[in-house]
């Protein structure tokens, strides 16, 4: 009788770390570029030859749910097909339907059950595509509301991309989305992502992160992998503090890990002179043979990851 009552208790704690270990999901952010047809592509970064590569990585890393920026239509389904058992949500900024960039959020349908999901723009007009305040781009912020399947978590998750030249519109912005936080979720969990076009050091930033609603997983982490800044320009030998992508989230959720994922690639050669460093030579097997190519980044941004679990 003991026995079998140690074998029940046993089976019980197994259930309940297994309860636990579910309790926990990578979220990431990622400013992907857009497509601008032939500029990037003649410097050796179009897309075609970068969303093979965000996609492996997506995969690898094992992102759950994901916000990206920049990317048009067209880029989304392109990840989609890429990315089997993902969805996304969001619309273009530029008509609220297909047109324009999107800040789109992805997430594992295996994982996450979509309750509820929009799109508003970050402007004295929300409902409607349009610029506010300073801003030279309409912007936009998208939003869903998810269930965990396994466990019945729920959380809201809201993606934008503030403007790059207005300085007003991104700190009305940063007001504007705190405030639909508040009226939207209320008490429910939620994830802030986004390309902010600023950095830890600005206005809008700390209007967000010192809101007493929201704050930066980089400071609250447990675990931090953050080498460089999240901007590159495609450029792999440069380097920089500044964060202008971020993570916030409300303080029902625990960020065991915080990363800025620098990973680059090998892509050909296409301009003279590119990659006309001589391999040094070194006591490597013979079989081994080293082709001239170049290291490439996926993007001009670093995509931000972080791995957090809820009490």
């Amino acid at each position: 009788m003991q026995m079998k009552r140690k074998m029940f208790l046993v089976a019980v704690l197994t259930v309940l770390s297994c309860a636990v270990m579910a309790q926990r999901i990578t979220v990431a952010s990622y400013n992907m570029r857009n497509d601008n047809n032939t500029e990037d592509a003649a410097h050796g970064n179009g897309w075609k030859q970068r969303y093979p590569v965000i996609a492996a990585m997506i995969r690898f890393h094992g992102f759950d749910i994901f916000g990206t920026q920049e990317c048009m239509h067209h880029q989304l389904e392109n990840l989609k097909d890429t990315l089997p058992g993902y969805a996304y949500i969001g619309v273009g900024r530029d008509d609220g339907k297909e047109a324009g960039e999107y800040s789109a959020i992805f997430y594992n349908t295996r994982k996450f059950k979509l309750l509820e999901h929009g799109d508003f723009w970050m402007s004295e007009v929300t409902d409607r595509p349009n610029k506010g305040w300073d801003a030279v781009l309409p912007r936009l912020c998208s939003w869903g509301k998810f269930k965990e399947t396994k466990t019945g978590f729920t959380f809201y998750f809201f993606n934008l991309h503030m403007d790059h030249i207005g300085v007003k519109a991104r700190a009305e912005s940063a007001k504007l989305v705190m405030d639909k936080v508040r009226k939207m979720a209320g008490n429910i969990p939620t994830i802030l992502t986004g390309d902010f076009n600023v950095d830890q050091r600005s206005e809008s930033y700390t209007l967000i992160n010192t809101s007493g609603l929201l704050k930066d997983a980089y400071e609250t982490t447990a675990i931090r992998y953050a080498e460089n800044g999240t901007f590159n320009a495609f450029n792999t030998n440069s380097k920089t503090d500044s964060r202008i992508d971020h993570i916030f989230l409300t303080k029902q959720f625990r960020v065991e890990k915080y990363g800025i994922l620098t990973d680059t690639y090998r892509g050909p050669v296409v301009k003279e002179n590119e990659g006309d460093e001589k391999v040094a030579s070194a006591d490597f097997p013979k079989e081994v043979s080293l082709n001239k190519y170049v290291a490439r980044e996926p993007s001009d941004h670093f995509p931000v990851m972080v791995v957090v679990s809820w009490k």
